[in-house]
């Protein structure tokens, strides 16, 4: 017997792809990978800054479009997986401690680690959790080790939720900005989805040259 179409589709699915994502699973499947990429480790690989791009570009409904997204319903899934993704990385942290980082063989895992660390040191738990949103790998592994390090909950959560919401609604709706105002826009892609992850390190970039200027008074007295 010959498998659906659109079950062999699915099957066939680049998980390193936003395109191939949203063909697959729609909506829905962007609520799945913002769960995995914030609240499980196995998930920092995944692309999390152009899928909700993409998918912003994707509900403008242009006709010539091989995918039609709502934008309504992607804005609360997006939320959704977002939020609960972050929240249950701080709790398997919280129970489980560096135990599930610590085990793992990937270096580039262990270098998010290690910014996330230094996040968490230099920053301050309210603006590392939200500046942690922004940079991909980071936001996978911060939440867990905020957990092992018993930031308080509250703390934890309040600026989560806020960094969340900035990080999945403002880009999907960057996207959806764009591909409402330029036709065509979907031909230039991969320039605009590498151009929207520049854009979302920019928190972080002008954090760190503001640390900078506040370290060169300190510095020159000494």
């Amino acid at each position: 017997m010959t498998p659906p179409l659109h079950f062999t589709s699915q099957l066939a699915v680049n998980v390193l792809d936003a395109q191939s994502l949203l063909a697959a699973f729609g909506v829905l499947g962007v609520g799945v990978v913002l769960f995995a990429e914030t609240g499980l480790l196995i998930g920092f690989f995944l692309p999390g800054d152009s899928l909700l791009f993409t998918a912003g570009l994707l509900c403008t409904g242009a006709a010539d479009q091989p995918v039609k997204l709502s934008l309504a319903p992607l804005l609360v899934v997006a939320a959704i997986g977002a939020l609960a993704g972050a929240q249950c990385g701080y709790m398997i942290g919280r129970k489980a401690g560096g135990a599930l980082i610590s085990g793992s063989r990937s270096p580039r895992l262990h270098g998010g680690v290690k910014r996330a660390e230094e996040l968490l040191e230099r920053y301050g738990y309210a603006k590392a959790v939200v500046l942690a949103r922004f940079i991909p790998v980071v936001r996978t592994v911060l939440n867990p080790i905020a957990g092992a390090l018993e930031v308080p909950a509250r703390t934890f959560t309040l600026w989560q939720v806020i960094g969340g919401l900035v990080w999945s609604l403002g880009i999907i709706l960057a996207g959806y900005a764009l591909g409402s105002s330029i036709p065509n826009v979907d031909q230039y892609l991969l320039p605009l989805v590498a151009l929207i992850v520049v854009v979302s390190l920019s928190p972080l970039l002008l954090e760190f040259l503001r640390s900078r200027r506040a370290a060169k008074p300190k510095e020159g007295r000494r």
